[in-house]
């Protein structure tokens, strides 16, 4: 199934303050040169399998081997949150698929989280980030983190000057991008490692790559009551999602207005991206919010047809599941798990 793209509308309104801040990323790209680079090869990378097709990269992004030790070091650097303390790793836990454990994580000087992170495997193939969807590109949603007040606080301008003055990152800078370190060079490098955190090992990857064996019984009957209750109709695909943008019917009354807040429809209060069902197991609690503690939760929640606010999908219908076809379902979901891929990752922290 083709990726959606983000629609006009959400792209066109965009608060003014993001539109400035993107600028002030993205005018350095005319300052930049190109560096050859070989392929990445030195690091033992996870594998794409075929059914995934092949992830957009930007024609002045392509991975190397420095821009990933770079976007390596960036994100678990500290330094990025203005009060020293958090790096991206702080909340995209490696031991949770690159997600979080709890249903918010505080930001920088202990400012209170509003949403609950998600994780980052596979997220070179989403057409678009953040909850809402409004950010087009993987380059630009590296900023929503740094400069959110709830997150790291921080201005990447500021965080450039700091890499200069860092004889390491200057060096790393150059070799990636012939240059010295700055907002472009920081985005670029971020962006590319976050790509390569692809997770393709689980047992169902290994089931459709044609080992029979790979899921049992109990997961191949989850699978049909999957398709049965309408779970595919919005996690679709290669990574479980079609990523359109939904209201759930988590709330009858939203806290948390969603796409509302970029658009001011009021046909999209409730919306966010459907969420990828990939490491499910790593990454409770659930929803935007992470509101719900348990698959058994979210799956009772989803049979009593939501909560009926007024812009909920019509998808969200609901149905009667047995507690033996629960517990199947269950066993289905969680063959999306890959332990191989968290292993890769805890590998990498520092």
């Amino acid at each position: 199934m083709p990726l959606c793209s983000p629609s006009k509308r959400l792209r066109n309104q965009l608060s003014r303050s993001w539109v400035l801040a993107l600028f002030s990323c993205f005018a350095w790209s005319a300052c930049t040169k190109t560096v050859d680079s070989e392929p990445l090869v030195t690091w033992d990378l996870p594998a794409t399998p075929d059914h995934f097709g092949a992830q957009f990269i930007p024609s002045d992004n392509p991975l190397s081997v420095m821009k990933w030790e770079l976007g390596r070091k960036l994100f678990f650097d500290t330094e990025l949150s203005i009060d020293g303390m958090l790096s991206c790793a702080t909340c995209h836990i490696p031991s949770q698929a690159f997600g979080g454990a709890t249903p918010t994580t505080p930001g920088a000087n202990g400012a209170d989280g509003t949403r609950n992170v998600p994780t980052l495997s596979n997220i070179g193939w989403h057409p678009y980030f953040t909850r809402e969807g409004g950010v087009p590109t993987l380059e630009m949603q590296v900023l929503v983190p740094i400069q959110e007040a709830n997150e790291l606080n921080h201005n990447i301008v500021l965080i450039a000057e700091q890499m200069n003055n860092d004889s390491a990152y200057v060096t790393m800078t150059q070799n990636a991008f012939g240059v010295e370190p700055s907002p472009f060079t920081i985005t670029r490098a971020l962006a590319a490692f976050e790509r390569t955190l692809v997770s393709g090992t689980t047992a169902y990857d290994r089931w459709v790559q044609g080992d029979a064996s790979a899921l049992s019984q109990a997961a191949l009957h989850g699978q049909e009551i999957f398709d049965s209750i309408g779970c595919r109709q919005c996690h679709a695909g290669p990574q479980f999602s079609d990523f359109e943008l939904r209201n759930n019917g988590t709330y009858a009354t939203y806290p948390d207005s969603g796409v509302y807040r970029l658009t001011l429809n009021p046909d999209d209060i409730g919306k966010f991206k459907t969420a990828s069902l990939r490491n499910l197991s790593y990454s409770a609690p659930y929803m935007f919010d992470g509101s719900i503690a348990t698959l058994d939760d979210v799956i009772n929640q989803y049979a009593q047809g939501g909560s009926n606010h007024f812009n909920q999908d019509p998808a969200i219908q609901p149905f009667f599941i047995t507690a033996a076809e629960q517990s199947d379902l269950k066993t289905f979901l969680q063959a999306l798990d890959d332990p191989q891929f968290v292993e890769w990752g805890n590998a990498l922290t520092p």
